[in-house]
């Protein structure tokens, strides 16, 4: 499957929650994220974690899943890392697909 995938890391407003997720149009899925923010049905709703500050793009599906996985299996402290390497002051990111 060819494509534009992403693998991405969003954090609540305070930045003490990580949630790393995989989707095919970034924009839509952070506009999901926002509007679920509270839900207490979803780990990413329950601790409003809709503010983007890392993420990878992909043109194979497979590959931005196993990332996730990878970036899922990391500790806090990698992730962290992960996320200042591209983004040393964990700025909120827009996206323009």
């Amino acid at each position: 499957m060819q494509g534009n995938y992403f693998g991405y890391i969003t954090t609540n407003p305070r930045k003490t929650v990580l949630y790393t997720g995989v989707t095919n149009n970034l924009t839509v899925r952070l506009q999901q994220h926002y509007q679920n923010r509270g839900n207490p049905e979803t780990f990413a709703g329950k601790y409003y974690c809709y503010k983007l500050v890392y993420y990878e793009r992909y043109s194979n599906a497979t590959m931005a899943i196993e990332r996730e996985k990878e970036i899922k299996d990391l500790s806090r402290e990698a992730k962290e890392a992960l996320i200042r390497e591209a983004n040393p002051d964990w700025a909120f990111l827009v996206v323009t697909d």
